[in-house]
């Protein structure tokens, strides 16, 4: 009937609190609550050298932390299996080659690149952490402020690197591709998106799919012991494109408005 235990129906999102610019000592950070799902984020840009197979682009390091006290069963290593996985789907998302232009993160081709550092801290767990922390990275990067850099070259050819002290004089990076997890949990012959953890310990499969704005599918997860039959596979990538779309128009417009408050927001912070 379309009605689930907290009123929702089957393709509602819980309220979502979106938050950027937390951590000061960062490039970027953004902090996301959906129900109570608490995730904060911090993205580093430091200087590296390139990858042998892509000499003129930059990268993405993905490090996840779940906090003891998030629930449970991070006690002891459960939480570090779980970081595990969550960093190796952020690499399988930003895997492809339109999420993030990293060719404007070279500095110098075989020689210097911006690396960014994307730290993902899991402080409560409410369920639904893929498509939270989604939406927390792509905030963190939308936020994310990276120094321009000049190379000066003397005489001798010998290259030198100067940063720029100016923090308005920086590269802002494009997160119109970046896509949102969008997890769909099936219960019986239906799916929901957004779980609470009761509505996962009923679902015996789940889906995740990467969505970017424009509502292409980037890849593709199935998560839990049960089986999906491909009818409802293809079901549920539908809903998954759908409800993606609507969800980057949303996160966008808060991005956005925050972004036009500038320094006047009232910042709640990390404590907040």
């Amino acid at each position: 009937e379309d009605l689930r235990v907290d009123g929702r129906g089957c393709e509602d999102y819980r309220c979502a609190e979106v938050e950027t610019d937390v951590v000061s000592n960062t490039s970027g950070s953004a902090r996301v609550k959906l129900g109570h799902t608490d995730i904060l984020v911090g993205v580093k840009a430091e200087m590296g050298t390139p990858k042998l197979e892509k000499p003129d682009e930059g990268y993405l390091e993905f490090f996840v932390d779940c906090s003891a006290n998030a629930t449970p069963e991070f006690e002891g290593r459960g939480g570090e299996e779980l970081g595990a996985e969550i960093a190796s789907t952020l690499y399988r998302v930003f895997s492809s080659e339109s999420s993030v232009d990293l060719k404007s993160l070279c500095i110098n081709p075989r020689e210097h690149c911006w690396v960014l550092y994307v730290d993902v801290l899991l402080l409560e767990c409410g369920g639904n952490l893929f498509d939270a922390i989604s939406i927390a990275v792509k905030a963190a990067l939308f936020n994310t402020r990276i120094p321009k850099v000049r190379v000066l070259e003397d005489e001798e050819g010998s290259k030198e690197i100067e940063l720029s002290d100016d923090p308005y004089d920086c590269i802002r990076l494009n997160v119109d591709d970046v896509p949102c997890i969008v997890t769909l949990s099936k219960i019986g012959y239906r799916h929901v998106v957004d779980a609470t953890p009761q509505e996962e310990a009923c679902s015996l499969a789940s889906l995740l799919i990467s969505v970017t704005s424009k509502g292409a599918l980037t890849s593709m997860k199935k998560v839990g012991k049960g089986s999906l039959d491909p009818e409802s596979i293809f079901e549920m990538m539908e809903t998954g494109k759908r409800v993606g779309k609507s969800l980057h128009i949303a996160l966008q417009k808060i991005l956005d408005e925050e972004e036009r408050l500038g320094t006047s927001r009232q910042k709640v912070g990390f404590l907040g």
